[in-house]
Order: structure tokens, then sequence, then C-alpha cells
């Protein structure tokens, strides 16, 4: 236990420090833009971010993984909160975690091997998109010194690893930031600042529970948003721990970061915070500077609430400039090329399931969106390929009356019409046998195409004969099919 205990927080101490330092920095403007984005106070998203980083430390599936306020939920919370206010707001939250909860008991974590290397590969590629768009606010209609710092911190960030001794132990984002800074407050520089963007909280979070009435009235207005809420949630998690997953060649919990993402998001919500839940930049600007443990997870919400609350004054002076240069090199780093080169070598469903997925992310904003696009393509084009894998060969004997049909693959719903086209129906035969022994029957549309088969078979005055049936085809057939039955033809053609 102690080994355990010591590899998932403490074998990496000052990498974990570095990178929840960095990643705290980067979040602060985020939850700000997030709140704004849902119609509350700063102070809200600044919570969440702070309480939502520290519980998931402990009860999370995915070491090293950074969960906070989103744009994703934010964009989700804008009518609730519009219409109804923070109570009900609040009071969402509690009951999206709960929901959360649920999914992770009924292991719907595991659906995620169900999501494709190309879906995944879109959703990277609509993120870092997506963060690359949510900079240009900041580079619009601005002095020359925003461009001039923000190249600056660029250059920073890219040259600084380079730097002999030093260049590997400091995390090139924070040095960024923290040179910007004494560059714009030594220079004077009139340039936008993190001050700018709202009031940074001077409290610390106290425990708030939601003042609305416990009725199914407020269940009823809750509810759609909870849920919505909770999917969002737990896919963009899932997504984010996969691809967290691959940057450090480690395996995780799925099915406990559901259960920790809904622990987290109720301890938001007792605390004033909005839901949230993983972010794909700063888990990559916490696994690029170098954090690996669940240390570097609560280090980020601890130092963000210390900060915001402590060093509000110091904070507020932070150029935006530079943490749009650490945003632009989280965006560059996220995006697969690869992705691009491989256009020309991958099948062309894979490609289309991987820009469709782009498409319908960066058009709506929906990183659910999205995945469901993806994930129907994929599920069609698998399926369109599978039934094309059924082949039926057939002989007829020396008499000219006994026809033997071989079927070979798999049938269900897409090859099921291609399956009842191989037989002719019109044949004189005595007798016709059915080898199924190669072959397995997946759902009541491929028993019904047999039972089509069968009866127009026996229609015709030939004797049938099915063998082969595998115990599991033979348990779906024996369930749902009808051509064995006295009154088969009856049946088949609803009579």
């Amino acid at each position: 236990m102690l080994h355990s205990l010591r590899q998932t927080w403490f074998s990496n101490i000052r990498g974990d420090i570095l990178a929840g330092i960095v990643v705290a920095l980067a979040l602060i403007p985020e939850a700000i833009a997030f709140s704004i984005i849902a119609g509350v106070d700063p102070r809200v998203g600044l919570y969440a971010s702070f309480c939502i980083a520290v519980v998931i430390a402990f009860v999370g599936g995915r070491p090293g993984m950074i969960s906070a306020a989103t744009g994703a939920m934010a964009l989700l919370m804008v009518t609730l909160v519009r219409e109804h206010g923070l109570q009900y707001l609040l009071a969402a939250t509690l009951l999206c975690g709960v929901l959360q909860i649920g999914a992770g008991y009924l292991r719907l974590g595991s659906l995620m091997r169900f999501v494709s290397r190309s879906v995944v590969t879109g959703f990277v590629n609509a993120l870092a998109i997506l963060i690359f768009m949510a900079q240009l606010p900041e580079l619009t209609n601005v002095t020359w010194h925003v461009y001039a710092m923000t190249a600056a911190g660029l250059g920073i960030i890219y040259l600084f690893p380079y730097v002999p001794k030093i260049g590997k132990v400091i995390p090139s984002p924070l040095v960024c930031i923290l040179t910007l800074t004494a560059v714009a407050i030594y220079l004077g520089l009139d340039i936008r600042t993190v001050g700018d963007m709202g009031d940074l909280p001077d409290t610390l979070p106290i425990f708030l529970w939601p003042e609305v009435p416990l009725t199914f009235e407020t269940l009823a207005i809750i509810f759609p948003y909870s849920a919505a809420l909770a999917v969002v949630g737990l896919l963009e998690s899932m997504m984010t721990a996969t691809i967290v997953d691959d940057l450090t060649d480690t395996g995780s919990d799925k099915n406990r970061e559901c259960k920790g993402q809904g622990v987290a998001n109720i301890a938001s919500g007792l605390l004033g915070g909005m839901a949230g839940c993983a972010m794909i930049g700063q888990s990559i600007i916490n696994v690029k500077s170098g954090g690996r443990t669940r240390l570097s997870s609560l280090a980020a919400g601890v130092f963000l609430l210390l900060m915001v609350v402590f060093l509000g004054e110091w904070l507020s002076q932070i150029p935006m400039a530079a943490l749009v240069a650490v945003m632009i090199m989280v965006a560059i780093g996220t995006f697969s090329w690869d992705s691009l080169r491989n256009l020309k070598r991958h099948p062309l469903s894979t490609n289309i399931v991987m820009v469709v997925t782009v498409v319908v992310v960066v058009a709506t904003h929906n990183l659910a969106y999205g995945v469901l696009a993806g994930v129907l393509l994929a599920a069609m084009f698998f399926a369109n390929k599978v039934g094309h894998y059924m082949e039926i060969e057939s002989s007829l004997d020396e008499a000219g009356e006994h026809r033997t049909y071989k079927v070979t693959g798999q049938v269900f719903f897409s090859s099921a019409d291609k399956f009842v086209a191989a037989f002719d129906f019109k044949e004189a035969l005595s007798k016709a046998t059915i080898d199924l022994s190669r072959a397995h029957f997946w759902d009541i549309t491929a028993v019904a195409a047999l039972d089509k088969v069968v009866v127009k078979l026996r229609r015709e005055g030939t004797e049938v004969e099915v063998l082969g049936l595998n115990q599991a085809s033979a348990t779906i057939v024996d369930r749902f099919g009808v051509h064995d039955k006295p009154d088969a033809i009856d049946q088949l053609m609803g009579h």
C-alpha cells in the first residue's frame, strides 16, 4: 500500500509542484471566462475549479489529469442561469454529480471502448482548433505590443527548454508567464491583463446549500440540465483520460473516473461552484510541464485558491498575452499533425469519420455532438464493411434435386438482404440444405431473413433442412424464429 501511495502521489514531487503552478495560472483566466459565459460571478468558476481539482486528485481514476470548470459545461448552463438564477444552477450541479456517480456504478465508463481511434483523433483536432479560436478575441483590435508579447512568449516556451541545465528543470510556460509579467510591469505597457477580466475573490469558499424548494417542480426544471451536464462532462472526461493515457503510456480506471467526477461536482455545488469536468488543454499543459501523479492536480487546485485569495493583486497584473501564448502552445501540441499526413494512407471511411467529428464540434462548439456524430458514422461504416464479409456458396447434387447452401460470415441487419438474395426460390428442388456451421446470426433481422428463406422454399414444395447453428445463433433463432412453427406462413406474412 505504501508503495502504491508513493507511486500515485510522491514519485514526481518537483515536477508535479511546478506543473501545478503553471496549470493554476492558466486556470484563472479560463475559470473567469467560463463564469462570464454561464452568466455567473467569476467567483463561481474559480471556486469550482479549485474544488474540483482538489477533490478529483483523491477520488479520480486518472492521475495527472486536470479537472475544473470548462467551457463545454458553461455553455449548457446559460439558459438555466438566465431563467432561474444561481441557486438552481447549484442544485443542478449537485444532481449532475449524483447522475455521474450512478454512471460510474453502472460501469458506463467502459463504453469508451466503442469510440474508435478516428473519433478520438477528430475530437483532439477539434479541441485544438477551439482552443486556438478562443484566443482570437485577445488578438483582435489590439496594439502591436500584444502581438510582440505573444510572439515573445511563444519564443520563450519553445526555446527555453534548450537552455543548458535549467531548461529541462523549470517548465517553460511558467518562465513565459513570469518573464512577460515582469516586462509588462517594468515598461508600464497598457495591455489587457487578468485583472481586466473580472474581480478575483478575496475570501475562502464556504458551505452553501442551494436555496431552492425541494419539489418535483424543481426537479423538472433542473433534471434536463443536470442530465446534459452529466453526459457532456463524462464524455469529455473519458476522452481526455484516453488522451492522457496515450501521452503518459499508462492506464486509467474510467469507471472510477466517472464516480470521481460526480463526487467532485457535488463538492463544487456545496461550495458555491458550478459543474465541471476534465480539461484537455490544462491536462496537456500539466503533462508537458512534468506533472504525472495525483499531486499535480492537488497542487493546481491549492495554488489556484492561494493565488486568487492571497496574491490577487499580483495575479491581476499578468498580461493576457502571456496566457494566450501558453494556450497557443497547447493548441499546437494538442492537434494531431500526423492525422493530416495520414489522410492519403488511411481508408476513406476513417478520414470521413475524423473530419466529420472535427466539423461538427467546431460548428456547434459542443464536444458531445461531434463525438456522437463520429461514433454513429463509424458504426455505420463498420456495419457496412462487416456486411460485405458474408458469402453463400451452393452446390447441386447429381440428380438435380438437392441443393446445399453453405453460408460463411456474419448475418445481421446490414447483410440480411444479401442473405435472402442468394437463394433461388423458383428453382424446382425436392430438398434444400442450409449449412450455417460457418455463420453467426446476430439479431432479429437476421432471424427474420432466415424465416423468409425457409418459408418461401417450403411454399414452393421444397423440403428444407437447417443445420450447423452455433449455440448463440441457435438461441436467438429458437427464441424469435417462426419457420418451424405450424402457422409460420401466416405469422411471417402478418396474418
